[in-house]
């Protein structure tokens, strides 16, 4: 999409930036985690150091405090909806979603807010994804894993962190649910230059990002949440369904990891006592641990979905190998997977991590098409 193209000309995390085009601005805004700390500290007490970052992942300053991006119409107003968009798993470029945030922004007439994810965008070192300075962590590791596969320079970092300890995948998600309760409160309590006190947060997620908006929405830890949307775009299946072995995702020695520990040891540990049933920590351990397996033993999972089927919207993809359909079916329920969720297919060649090519072999008429199956979609929804 050519468009993609001019609007990462433009981006940045700098300075604001009047789309020249479109009555569609871009203003960057700086976050500073302030709760949650203590709780994600506990569980960083089990998590080992990786081999190319010797300290503590609570010393990587540049994820305590960093930039994200709001795209919103153009000119000095307040508005009582925001839209947050959140990522796929081990991206460093919002480039693929510039031209969804401002789809969204154009149709809806509301702020999106392209929120990152703990460790990932522009939220650690440069080096970690600076290929000459992986090279050698790169030879290392195909020399101490034989036969490994799907390793690569893009996912080296984030195969090498969750392989040493899988559990940095729950304490990056408990980390970035933190960030987004205390952005929501932010906007709540008007401390948020644009948005009004009365303002309704909704969610566009994308891959894993549904996952944790899915988790967030579940545990509402001080009730903010519930009158909330999820539009999820290729996302919102069970952990057990997800499959993130790809040259930029994770490698296969990464994902085997993750996936026998949170189907097996993971779902029986707790990390905070149990007379705190009703602390944020709890809430969203329990609500992380709620959409890991296929099965829903307690009906929890689908006890919130009954109760939230007007304010979640799923659109999956019939090629999708990452986020397959059945994972969003099991996720919700069949009883509820006809109303909530919508399967789509393209008429070209597609993937998961790119449901829109950006290449001459496909017709630009053809990829406008499968765009607005899906945008104006979301647009109908979040408005």
């Amino acid at each position: 999409m050519q468009r993609t193209k001019q609007l990462t000309t433009w981006f940045s995390y700098d300075h604001p930036v009047k789309i020249p085009d479109r009555p569609v601005a871009t203003i960057p805004f700086v976050f500073t985690q302030e709760t949650g700390l203590e709780e994600v500290s506990k569980v960083r007490e089990h998590i080992h150091s990786a081999p190319f970052y010797a300290g503590s992942d609570s010393t990587v300053e540049e994820n305590q405090k960093f930039r994200y991006v709001v795209f919103a119409p153009a000119g000095p107003l307040r508005f009582n909806k925001a839209v947050i968009m959140l990522h796929g798993l081990n991206e460093r470029s919002w480039s693929k979603y510039l031209a969804w945030a401002e789809d969204l922004v154009i149709n809806c007439g509301i702020p999106v807010i392209l929120f990152p994810i703990a460790f990932h965008m522009n939220r650690t070192p440069a080096s970690w994804y600076t290929p000459r300075w992986l090279q050698p962590w790169l030879n290392r590791r195909k020399q101490e894993i034989h036969n490994l596969v799907n390793a690569s320079f893009a996912n080296l970092a984030l195969s090498s962190r969750l392989t040493v300890s899988p559990l940095r995948f729950y304490s990056s998600g408990l980390e970035s649910a933190y960030n987004l309760n205390q952005l929501v409160r932010e906007i709540k309590q008007g401390k948020h230059p644009l948005f009004t006190e009365e303002a309704r947060v909704d969610f566009f997620a994308y891959s894993i990002g549904a996952l944790l908006a899915q988790v967030v929405l579940i545990a509402d830890v001080d009730g903010s949440l519930k009158k909330s949307c999820m539009f999820a775009f290729c996302g919102g299946a069970v952990f057990e369904r997800m499959n993130g072995n790809a040259r930029d995702i994770i490698d296969q020695e990464a994902y085997n990891a993750i996936r026998s520990y949170y189907l097996n040891d993971f779902l029986t540990r707790q990390f905070y006592d149990s007379d705190q049933g009703s602390s944020h920590g709890v809430l969203l351990e329990k609500a992380f641990k709620s959409m890991i397996p296929s099965y829903d033993d307690k009906g929890a999972r689908q006890t919130f979905f009954a109760s939230a089927k007007n304010r979640i919207k799923m659109i999956s993809l019939k090629q999708d190998i990452v986020m397959p359909t059945i994972g969003l079916q099991e996720a919700v329920g069949a009883e509820l997977s006809d109303y909530m969720l919508e399967e789509l297919d393209f008429s070209y060649a597609y993937s998961h991590q790119v449901p829109f090519p950006e290449n001459e072999k496909v017709p630009g008429d053809e990829i406008n098409e499968s765009f607005r199956a899906v945008f104006d979609r979301a647009a109908a929804f979040l408005v």
